[in-house]
This record gives C-alpha cells, sequence and structure tokens, in this order.
C-alpha cells in the first residue's frame, strides 16, 4: 500500500528529530488523518508512527501534543474487528507512556485503565500481552497517581496469573507479573503487601512449572521478582527459598558456545541469528547463544539486587551465591556477567558482617566474616589484575573499595601488598593511557568525532584514578600509621601525580591521599612534610578550586597535628592562604568550598601556632571571614573553634576596647538564625549560654552598641532565642 509505505517513511525519519520537530505540526495532522483510513494496514502504520514519535520526540512530543494523541489511540483500541490493531496500538501508548510526565498521563488515567482493562478480557493472548505491557508502563509512569486506579486492576492482575498455569501460557504468566511488580512499585509497599503475598503463594503452587531452562521468559520473572522484593523488603524473605533455586540455577548457566576455525569454510547457520552472536579473536571464530547468556546476566544482576535489598536475612543464601558469583568476575564472555558479579561482594559481605553483629548467623562471628573476605577480595584483586575492559575495571576498584570498608581491618600484610601492588599497576597503565591520549591529540588525523572520542576515555581514566584515590584513603583510614610502609612503597607512583603537566583530578587525588596520611597518621607523617608540604603550598595558588580546596584543606590538618614540624612552613602558609582567601572571586560557587577550607586552616594556625605568627593581625584576618556557608562540615568545626575561644575569655580575642566584640555577636547572630545549618546543636546552645552572659556581665553602654550594630532582624531573632 503507498499510503502505508509512505506512514512507514515518516516513522524512519523520526529519528531525525530536529527536521521531524520543525515540521511536527504537518506531520501530527497527516498521521491522524490516517487513523481514520479504511485500510488496517495504514491504520496499523499511523499507529506505528506515533509509536516511533513517541519515542524519538519524548518528553516534547508528549507534553505539546498528548490531546490529540492519547484519544486516537484509545479509540484504536476499540478496533475488535481487527486484534492486531487494538495490539498495536497498546505498543504505542506502551511508547507514549515511557517518556511522558506524571502530571501529563494522569488526567487520562482512568480512561487509559478502562480501555487496557478491556483488552485484558479479549480472546486473543496477543492482545492480553499487548496490554498487559502497556498497563505497566503506564503504571510506572504515572507512580502515586495510579494509586486510585490499583483497587480496579489488581483484581484482573491476579486472576489472569492464576489461570495462566500452563507451558502456552507461560509469557502470559511473566508478563502479568511484569505488570503486578512495576504497578507495586508505583504504588508503593503500603498498599501492596497484601496483594503482593497473595501473588506469591500463587507463584509458590505454580512452582514447578516455571523458569525452565532457556525459557524465554525468564528473564522476566526473574526481573518481576526482583522488583516484588524491592517493594516487600524483609517481607519477601519467606519466598526466597522458592525464588533462589531457579535464580541460582540460571545464574550458574554454562555458555553455549561453539569454536572453529576463523577461515573455516564451514557454513554457518543463519537459522537462529538472532539468538547468537559471532565474534573472532585471532585464527577462532566463536559463536555464542545470546539468550542463556541474557539470561545469566539477569540472575546474577537480581542476586545483587536481593542481597542489596535484604543485607542480613541474605545470610542463608551467602556462602551458595558467593561460590557461583566469585568465579564469574572473570567471565569474559559477557560483560555484564562480570559487572554484577562484582558488585554483589561488597553487598554479600555487609550482609555477612551485619548477620554477625546481629545475631542472625548464630554460632558464627567474626571469624566467618573473615573467611569470607579471604574468599572474595584475593579473587576479586585477581580479577581486577585481568580485566581489560576499563569501564569493567573501574567497577572493580570500587567494589574494592567498599569491600575493605567493610572488611579492611581482617586483611593480613599479603592481602593488603597485593591490593597495593596492584594499585601501582593501575596507576602506571592509567599514566601511561592518559600520554597515548595526549599524543593522538596531535596527530594529523585528529578531528571532532576524534576528540569526543578521547574526551571519554580521559572521563573514564579520571574515574579510574578516583577510585584509586579512594582505595588508599580506606587503606590509610583502616590501618593508619601501619600503613605508611606500604605508602613507601606507593610514593614513587604518587608523587608524578603532583606536577603541573597532570590533570586537576589527579593533583587533586595526591593531594588528598597526603591529606589522609596527614590527618590519620598524626605524628607519623610528620616525616613526610618536608617532601609534600612544598607540594602543597604551590598548590593554594592553582588554578583549579578543587585543587586548591584540597590544598588548604591539607594546610589545616598540619597545623592541627604537625606541632613543631609545621613551624617552618607557617609563613609561606599564611601567605598561601591569603591569596586564597583573597581570590576576587573566592565566594563564588565554584570558589566558595577552597575559600571555607583557607578559612578554616587559617583559623587552626590561629589556635595551634598562636606564639609563631602577630595573632592581633592574623585573628582579626580571620574573624572577618566568619561565618563561612559553603562547606558545611568545616563551617561547623571552624563556628565550634570560635566558640571555645570566646569561652575561654580571651583579652586579646576581643581586641583593645572590645572592638572585636560587635562582630563576634554578629557572627554568632548569622549562624543562630540559620539554625542547624552552619553549626551542630551543641554548638548553637553554647553560643546562646555566651551571648547570654555577655547580657548579664557587659556594661549597659557596651551592650546597647554592641546589639545595635545587628542588623533590625538578627536583632528580633536573638531576642526571641535568648527570651526562650
Amino acid at each position: 500500500m503507498i499510503r502505508s509505505f509512505g506512514l512507514n517513511s515518516l516513522r524512519q525519519l523520526s529519528h531525525a528529530s530536529k527536521v521531524m520537530t520543525q515540521n511536527l505540526e504537518q506531520v501530527i495532522i497527516m498521521v491522524l488523518i490516517a487513523f481514520e483510513d479504511p485500510h488496517p494496514r495504514v491504520r496499523w502504520a499511523s499507529i506505528d508512527t506515533i509509536g516511533q514519535l513517541s519515542t524519538d520526540l519524548g518528553p516534547y512530543f508528549q507534553i505539546e501534543h498528548h490531546s490529540r494523541v492519547l484519544p486516537v489511540l484509545l479509540a484504536a483500541m476499540d478496533d475488535f474487528r481487527n486484534p492486531r490493531i487494538q495490539a498495536h496500538a497498546a505498543s504505542a501508548l506502551l511508547n507514549f507512556s515511557e517518556y511522558c510526565p506524571p502530571e501529563i498521563l494522569a488526567p487520562y488515567l482512568g480512561v487509559i485503565v478502562s480501555e487496557l482493562l478491556v483488552l485484558l478480557r479479549s480472546l486473543y493472548q496477543m492482545v492480553q500481552e499487548a496490554a498487559l505491557t502497556a498497563l505497566a508502563f503506564v503504571a510506572d509512569a504515572s507512580q502515586e497517581h495510579f494509586l486510585k486506579q490499583y483497587d480496579l486492576v489488581m483484581p484482573y492482575l491476579k486472576t489472569i496469573l492464576v489461570n495462566a498455569n500452563d507451558k502456552s501460557h507461560r509469557m502470559l504468566r511473566a508478563k502479568t507479573m511484569e505488570c503486578i511488580s512495576l504497578v507495586g512499585m508505583a504504588v508503593g509497599k503500603d498498599k501492596f503487601i497484601v496483594d503482593a503475598k497473595q501473588v506469591m503463594e500463587v507463584l509458590m503452587s505454580l512452582q514447578g512449572s516455571q523458569m525452565e531452562t532457556d525459557d524465554p521468559t525468564t528473564r522476566r520473572m526473574l526481573k518481576a521478582l526482583a522488583r516484588v522484593c524491592w517493594c516487600l523488603g524483609q517481607d519477601f524473605l519467606p519466598y526466597m527459598s522458592v525464588v533462589m533455586p531457579s535464580l541460582l540455577q540460571s545464574a550458574q548457566l554454562k555458555p553455549d558456545v561453539t569454536i572453529s576455525s576463523a577461515d573455516s569454510d564451514h557454513e554457518i547457520d543463519e537459522s537462529d541469528d538472532d539468538r547468537m552472536e559471532t565474534i573472532t579473536l585471532g585464527d577462532k571464530r566463536i559463536r555464542i547463544k545470546t539468550s542463556v547468556l541474557e539470561e545469566k546476566a539477569t540472575a546474577c544482576n537480581m542476586l545483587c539486587c536481593y542481597v542489596d535489598e535484604l543485607k542480613e536475612g541474605f545470610y542463608p543464601w551467602i556462602d551458595q551465591v558467593t561460590q557461583a558469583l566469585v568465579p564469574l568476575m572473570k567471565f569474559y564472555f559477557h560483560d555484564e556477567v562480570r559487572r554484577a558479579a562484582v558488585l554483589a561482594m561488597p553487598d554479600l559481605l555487609r550482609s555477612a558482617k551485619l548477620a554477625v553483629e546481629k545475631g542472625i548467623a548464630q554460632g558464627q562471628n567474626e571469624t566467618y566474616v573473615k573467611l569470607l573476605s579471604d574468599y572474595i577480595i584475593p579473587p576479586l584483586v585477581e580479577a581486577l589484575h585481568k580485566e581489560s575492559y576499563k569501564e569493567i575495571r573501574k567497577i572493580m576498584l570500587y567494589a574494592v573499595d567498599k569491600c575493605l570498608q567493610i572488611s579492611g581491618p581482617l586483611l593480613d600484610g599479603c592481602q593488603v601488598q597485593s591490593i597495593v601492588d596492584e594499585i601501582k599497576l593501575v596507576l602506571t597503565d592509567c599514566l601511561s593511557r592518559k600520554r597515548e591520549l595526549s599524543e593522538r591529540t596531535n596527530n594529523e588525523d585528529f578531528d571532532a568525532v576524534e576528540y569526543d572520542l578521547i574526551n571519554e576515555e580521559n572521563e573514564l581514566e579520571e574515574d579510574i584514578f578516583y577510585y584509586t584515590g579512594e582505595i588508599l584513603g580506606t587503606l590509610i583510614k583502616t590501618f593508619k600509621a601501619a600503613f605508611l610502609p606500604f605508602f613507601d612503597d606507593l610514593s614513587s607512583y604518587l608523587i608524578p601525580m603532583w606536577g603541573k603537566d597532570k590533570t586537576d583530578e589527579e593533583r587533586r587525588i595526591a593531594i588528598y591521599i597526603f591529606d589522609d596520611v596527614a590527618e590519620l597518621c598524626r605524628e607519623a607523617s610528620r616525616k613526610y612534610y618536608d617532601t609534600y608540604l612544598p607540594f602543597i603550598l604551590e598548590a593554594c595558588n592553582d588554578e583549579s578550586s578543587d585543587v586548591r580546596q584540597a590544598a588548604a584543606y591539607g594546610l589545616g590538618i598540619c597545623a592541627e597535628y604537625g606541632g613543631s614540624v609545621f613551624k617552618p612552613f607557617i609563613g609561606e602558609a599564611l601567605s598561601q592562604l591569603n591569596i586564597v582567601i583573597g581570590h576576587p572571586n573566592a565566594l563564588q560557587p565554584v570558589n566558595v568550598m577552597a575559600y571555607d577550607n583557607a578559612v578554616s586552616a587559617l583559623g587552626k594556625i590561629c589556635q595551634f601556632h598562636r606564639d609563631s605568627i602577630d595573632f592581633s593581625q592574623v585573628f582579626p584576618s580571620w574573624l572577618n571571614c566568619l561565618p563561612i556557608k559553603g562547606d558545611i562540615i568545616e563551617a561547623k568545626a571552624v563556628h565550634d573553634q570560635l566558640c571555645s575561644m570566646v569561652e575561654r575569655s580571651d583579652g586579646e580575642l576581643l581586641g583593645p576596647n572590645n572592638q572585636y566584640l560587635s562582630k563576634i555577636v554578629s557572627v554568632f547572630a548569622e549562624i543562630l538564625c540559620a539554625g542547624k545549618d552552619l553549626a551542630s546543636e551543641q554548638t548553637l546552645s553554647r553560643m546562646i549560654n555566651l551571648l547570654r552572659q555577655l547580657q548579664q556581665t557587659l556594661p549597659p553602654a557596651l551592650l546597647a552598641s554592641t546589639w545595635s550594630s545587628l542588623q533590625p532582624q538578627q536583632q528580633i531573632a536573638l531576642q526571641s532565642i535568648l527570651s526562650s
């Protein structure tokens, strides 16, 4: 049909979204007219075009044209003489809903649900399945707005589930479960819990008839059950004994692989091409059945979800799942399998640790967590060593860090050394790849496409640097001074990261690693000051605000814990901190974190090295910067520090003739008016007590003068606070 062909051409053109948006009004008029065409193929093509426009131009298309598009889609669902039209209209509604804002969809929910429930009673399974999938997406898109439809919808879904009890109905059953789970997630646990338990009882009774090996519905069912678990939380535990056997079976599926010579003349069977993937490695041609791999990946992802959601409640299955997933961290046939297996590792350790701490793992103690850690962490580090795909390497580094946060203290020296050795390799590889990327930018063939690719690769390398720094930070926090021999081993790899030719992220991470050493190893770290503090001081003048922030924070740490070793650096530290504080745009959002950390460091020099500075000059400079408001953690510490200084009734603090008193009271007033944002409850209480003491002890004239210096709204607020 010519008319149908023209609509299909429009559907294909809809991928060119900019062109289509400019001409959308004319396109919609033409497509909506085609909905009335007497030939079903034309009507089918018009529906198909609406579905494609919904996907390619969403959510603009939905926001601008919902009032015209939804009524014709709903009318197409009433074409009972053409079940294919009905099913396709439901599918187009799915496309429309997927990118539709909830508030746009909400007014139509009543009529949409009514139409879809009619289709659920169709004699054609094709129509039922399309209606179920559409209903699932509508619920997911409308979220809490779907509450009003819940009581109408759920009885239909439970009836279909009960009746879809043989092998020929397994896709219908899977789509029904998919719909039930998405409806449940939309309305929340409180509304869903009773029906969810009834649904799970039905599935338990059908246990023997579902999720067979290579069942095409298995992935849908696994995802649906995981959603029910997300909804129910710990209330899902009674059903885990039914869910886990099938889930573990899918996770442990062996890949269906055929290997032949790459130059073999043997003909490849193309009959099952949509479920087979062919790759060539060297002189070998490998064909893999993708449906098996996808089911395996889905199962691994769902196991990851269950252990994350159920936490200590997952304890009975920890050993089985760990044994199944640890080998899959090196499953090179499918990236998603490796990714899911890796991400499950910290959750399994956390589950075990919580189960021991809460007494759920009866008869087990920290030794059990240690054994599990020994079973997980060395293979994870080995998998990291062998992983070539950078995206997965990043995830592995993330998982190593999370595992160390949970069971780091249980590691022995050899295990720590293996992690440090791997970090050295990661840093070496990363720096080498960044050099290669830099060289590629100077290539004569360099163009815009290459530029985008290099930017993406650089961002990935930055992420790898970031997680490497996180691992080192966790090891330093865990072992403190005991980690310093390993830090010595790493120094030759870290120092090059401070260079001016390195990226902002590399310099920032290198500085924060030293900051962690200085903060957590304290006196033991002072031997590194001569090496690292010159870098820190220079970095205070860095173009990057993130680098300046890290450097200023480090100076504050060294001022607090450096003792006499820090004294030779005080003059230069004051000079560099003043540069950060005096930056022309210091209080702009991009710079304020560096500013706040510099102010904090200046205060620590006042507090811990008062005898080495001209306090009468440095203190007023610091006080004039208060309160700080960008870095909330530093703000609370700095404002508590000011409170402690005032409590000591230091005459020099108030200045000659109490000239700093008004500023101190003004700072207190601003902090108190901000509530808990800028100070802890304890600090706020101390400030109120100090102000009350001033009211009682200051001469009336001085008190009146101090009070009058406040802004009118501050005076009112303080009067209210102090009188309560």
